[in-house]
């Protein structure tokens, strides 16, 4: 979501008890440094005096409200990576091959035949209606009956790249090394070593975002947040293998 909120609950003393989440996808900035919980209506809506929430949010160019999630610019990549597996299972399921012209070239289809035809043809639209069709023509010829596809084949033939491009940009957007996700490497040489990617992730990825954590320590005044030190997953591999 690209916001993160904590909720300090104190004690009859007036100190720090306990922190409680606050669902980043309810939560409202309000004035003075208040926060609201709105999970519905207005009526259930639910204040946060000031001063008692914590808000750790990613920045954004455009206001200093909300944060701004990193893999928005993603969020495209995975919306057609789940658009092609909608259609692929979709033509799957019912056999559809719409998007093409039926062509009928005999003369002994009647007029009552090719109407007869059509209505069979519009209720077999839409997903999941598509049924083969049964034509019989008597002393029909070769090709009098043909079904000509119009761009449907090229759609399905880049099923493989688009899972793959929007793969790629999905974890680019995370800098996830595709090794520590159990993606199938398509190049003979694989990802490398995963211990080797697990340190680069560590040192480049978790740990900028542990320190943005400790924040919540310097606005409570206490040490609420502790991580316990990173062992380099190479060096240790190393070790037991010596």
């Amino acid at each position: 979501m690209g916001n993160a909120a904590v909720q300090r609950l104190d004690s009859m003393a007036n100190r720090p008890l306990s922190l409680v989440n606050v669902p980043a996808a309810y939560l409202r900035a309000g004035r003075d440094g208040a926060f609201w919980w709105v999970p519905g209506t207005q009526q259930q809506a639910v204040e946060f005096a000031a001063g008692t929430v914590f808000h750790l949010l990613e920045p954004d160019l455009l206001q200093e409200l909300y944060g701004l999630p990193d893999w928005l610019s993603a969020l495209q990549s995975g919306l057609l990576n789940e658009a092609a597996t909608i259609f692929r299972r979709r033509y799957y399921i019912n056999g559809a091959h719409s998007g093409h012209i039926l062509y009928i070239n005999e003369a002994a289809f009647s007029a009552a035949d090719a109407d007869e035809l059509e209505e069979q043809v519009l209720q077999s639209k839409g997903p999941g209606n598509f049924k083969s069709m049964f034509l019989h023509i008597p002393g029909g010829k070769e090709k009098g009956v043909q079904v000509i596809p119009v761009g449907e084949t090229a759609a399905k033939d880049e099923f493989l790249n688009i899972k793959m491009v929007t793969r790629d940009d999905i974890l680019a957007a995370h800098r996830v090394p595709p090794v520590l996700i159990g993606v199938v490497p398509q190049v003979t040489g694989g990802f490398g070593k995963p211990g080797e990617a697990a340190d680069v992730f560590h040192f480049a990825e978790i740990e900028p975002l542990q320190q943005r954590m400790l924040e919540l320590n310097d606005w409570l005044g206490y040490e609420a947040v502790r991580f316990r030190e990173y062992q380099r997953q190479a060096v240790a591999a190393t070790s037991a293998k010596d």
